[in-house]
């Protein structure tokens, strides 16, 4: 005769039920829970990024937060703000000033008695509404 027939293991699984059920189980944990935008970057954006500027470049705060959601990060809310410190990173800091031609960098500057030299303007409203000297008449 065995140890265990059917019966006895039919009064058995109602108690091994009762126990597991009152046991706490194994919850998930949101892992990026608690950390700012900055400290999301850093853990798992700076890999293949070296910095958050321009990452957010021309995209909607929703748009940004739905493709960050879906692919990076673990919840809604770690998404919205990584979102915001991607953009906040873009709007802190203005573009840099384009960089000077290597002519203009090689100069030599010219001697206190010898007359400026004369530039171009940078844009149509630095440029002056006449000529600066007359016109020769033909």
């Amino acid at each position: 005769m065995p140890a265990f027939d059917r019966r006895s293991c039919l009064r058995v699984i109602p108690i091994l039920a009762g126990i597991f059920a009152v046991l706490p189980g194994a919850q998930a944990q949101n892992l990026d829970g608690g950390k700012s935008g900055a400290q999301l970057f850093a853990g798992s954006c700076v890999d293949c990024h070296h910095g958050p500027r321009g990452l957010a470049k021309g995209r909607y705060s929703w748009t940004l937060s739905l493709f960050l959601q879906k692919h990076y990060t673990s919840s809604a809310a770690s998404a919205q703000l990584l979102a915001a410190y991607l953009q906040s990173a873009d709007a802190a800091q203005p573009n840099p000033p384009k960089s000077k031609s290597r002519a203009a960098k090689s100069r030599v500057a010219p001697a206190s008695d010898a007359p400026a030299p004369v530039t171009a303007p940078a844009t149509v409203a630095d440029a002056p509404s006449r000529p600066p000297a007359a016109i020769p008449a033909q």
